[in-house]
């Protein structure tokens, strides 16, 4: 679709010019004022336009806004070091990025020329990024996509994401065939890495939950063949589960880590891939790591204090909490919903689940909160991803909540 000659892509078509945002709020071009549930999608954790991320924006911008590829600003280091403070021992390099879907590609290309094999497995209907590279990962090739842009998937390998139910009461089984299949993949011993998020979709919308150890289990798996770990934490990174980061909900250290989205809380663009120093020592002179806009001062002093308010604030437990809570509510209101077939999720990461794909009701479902004042995503007829920002207070939650449930009980 096309709309004042800017191409927006269908499943997230136009929908109004904002105006302002400030925290827990959208306003459009008429002045109507809008609770956010989406967070720009995972980004603006800390809510829109946080004031003490603008003045770290203003300050940098008067000593320094560029620093090209083959110079350090003093912020670029102070930034790494600060990160790495939080990251297990061993994630100490740090590549310069725009966005999540470059420091996808990255970690692949390391991953690649680490090990010298080619084959990447991945899960289908995941999500880490729209370059090549990484829509073979989780595109099936049946997609309309897949077709159109003549996808290559000679080395990559998709299986399906063990999800489970939240009442799901055969956890381990379901595990333990999941395991089998990826220790039977990974034998062949041709793969350089797994790609995964930490046992959660955040990416199409589904939220599908992975059985608790999943990610355990990938870091045993590779380990015993030789193989890379590339842990994709652009959606689940920054408080967003109840944990400052995804891994360490089962306290996982993989090879890569991919950071973006919540990293600059949407101020700037920035992203980047952490790994080890001997890995980035192995492979730097044959991956190439440039960016011309990689890091520009300006964003890293955005995430620089959006690091530091996450940790100053413990903005996680905040998200845990109402995380629990929205879950609770949602189930009290819905569980016997015709409509609903299930409402699952990860702190502030939840999924409103329908029974059957209907995109005329999930539509006008959405229509109808957003004239009520709520702000909303479907990402597919199947469902609605609900992302407030992490800082939101508790009686505009529960006005968002309110409206949703309403708007939803008016269609059943």
């Amino acid at each position: 679709m096309i709309k004042n000659k800017i191409i927006y892509n269908v499943s997230s078509a136009f929908r109004f010019k904002l105006s302002k945002a400030q925290g827990s709020y959208l306003w459009d071009e008429d002045g109507r004022k809008f609770i956010d549930f989406t967070s720009g999608w995972n980004v603006t954790n800390l809510g829109w336009n946080n004031h003490e991320i603008t003045n770290a924006i203003i300050n940098q911008a008067k000593r320094n806004t560029y620093a090209s590829m083959w110079t350090m600003d003093p912020i670029q280091e102070k930034y790494a070091e600060y990160l790495s403070s939080f990251l297990p021992k061993g994630l100490d390099a740090f590549s310069r990025e725009t966005g999540g879907v470059n420091a996808n590609v990255m970690a692949i290309k390391a991953a690649r020329a680490f090990t010298g094999k080619k084959k990447i497995l991945g899960f289908s209907d995941s999500f880490h990024g729209s370059l090549y590279g990484v829509l073979e990962i989780c595109y099936k090739p049946d997609y309309l996509v897949s077709k159109s842009v003549f996808l290559d998937y000679e080395n990559y390998v998709q299986v399906d994401f063990p999800k489970v139910r939240s009442n799901e009461k055969n956890q381990n089984e379901i595990l333990k065939k999941f395991s089998n299949k990826i220790d039977k993949i990974l034998s062949k011993k041709d793969f350089a890495a797994i790609i995964c998020e930490a046992g959660i979709v955040t990416g199409w919308g589904s939220v599908y939950i992975a059985p608790d150890g999943f990610l355990t289990t990938l870091r045993g798996l590779t380990k015993k063949h030789g193989v890379l770990l590339i842990l994709d934490e652009v959606g689940t990174g920054f408080s967003r589960l109840g944990k400052l980061f995804g891994m360490q909900i089962e306290k996982v250290t993989p090879d890569f880590a991919i950071f973006a989205k919540g990293m600059s809380n949407g101020a700037l663009p920035i992203g980047t891939m952490a790994t080890t120093s001997d890995i980035a020592d192995s492979v730097y002179s044959k991956t190439q790591p440039q960016s011309t806009f990689g890091w520009n001062p300006i964003a890293v002093a955005a995430a620089l204090k959006t690091l530091e308010i996450h940790n100053r604030d413990k903005v996680w437990e905040k998200a845990k909490k109402d995380g629990d809570y929205l879950i609770k509510t949602l189930k009290e209101e819905l569980d016997d919903n015709i409509l609903i077939d299930e409402i699952r999720g990860k702190g502030m990461e939840i999924g409103v689940i329908f029974k059957k794909g209907n995109n005329a009701i999930m539509n006008g479902i959405l229509e109808k909160a957003f004239i009520k004042g709520l702000h909303m995503r479907m990402s597919n007829d199947y469902g609605f991803q609900l992302m407030p920002p992490l800082t939101i207070e508790r009686s505009v939650l529960d006005k968002g909540i309110e409206i949703f449930i309403k708007t939803l009980k008016s269609f059943a």
